[in-house]
């Protein structure tokens, strides 16, 4: 092979594995799902990232149930009548790290005013990390323990399912899905999902 050759191979594999790192990278907190929000949905995605829906075309919610971390039986049908916020997250994936503190900080805030707050820890493959965790960013509310993804696939296709790790969703008091975020939130935004649905009668 030529030196013109062996200069040219090193480019193109340079060039390939690149793009394989690079795909990976942004791909190291998703769950492999697509994207939403094509075809005929009922949801629109605002330019802060938070689909929503109105009260009118609401889609009801799956009752997710199972143990959490902490060993307990927990169902959400047992929030009925109170707004739901359900975040999925993964110890190892750094934008959960990063809003966690949010979250416990939100939920400290909002629940005396009806609101829950659900986790869905997913793809740890040990309590121990998930628990580790939890006690790292002080978080208090509850989490599914779900490592193979179970919870995530009750959602169905067309409405606002969790696509990536994290997600977030905000149900209202009929059990529905209000709004959804498939990135980390900071306190505001995670504020700004939850007070429409809050104020709603």
């Amino acid at each position: 092979m030529s030196a013109a050759r062996r200069a040219r191979s090193r480019v193109a594999l340079f060039a390939t594995t690149s793009a394989a790192v690079a795909a990976l990278t942004l791909s190291a907190c998703s769950s492999g799902g697509t994207s939403g929000g094509g075809g005929d949905t009922n949801f629109v995605t605002g330019n802060n990232g938070i689909a929503t829906v109105s009260q009118d075309n609401r889609d009801a919610a799956p009752e997710l149930s199972g143990k959490t971390i902490d060993g307990e039986q927990l169902s959400t049908a047992d929030y009925k009548g109170k707004v739901l916020v359900i975040n999925i997250w993964g110890s190892w994936c750094p934008p959960c790290r990063a809003e966690a503190k949010n979250f416990q900080t939100v939920y400290e805030d909002v629940k005396d005013q009806g609101v829950e707050f659900v986790g869905i820890n997913t793809r740890d493959t040990n309590l121990t990390s998930a628990k580790a965790f939890e006690k790292e960013f002080g978080v208090t509310y509850p989490s599914l323990y779900d490592p193979t993804g179970k919870q995530m696939l009750r959602f169905k296709k067309g409405t606002l399912n969790p696509q990536l790790i994290p997600s977030t969703l905000v149900i209202d008091r009929e059990g529905r899905l209000a709004a959804r975020a498939l990135q980390g939130l900071s306190e505001e935004r995670l504020r700004d999902m939850i007070k429409p649905v809050l104020a709603e009668k």
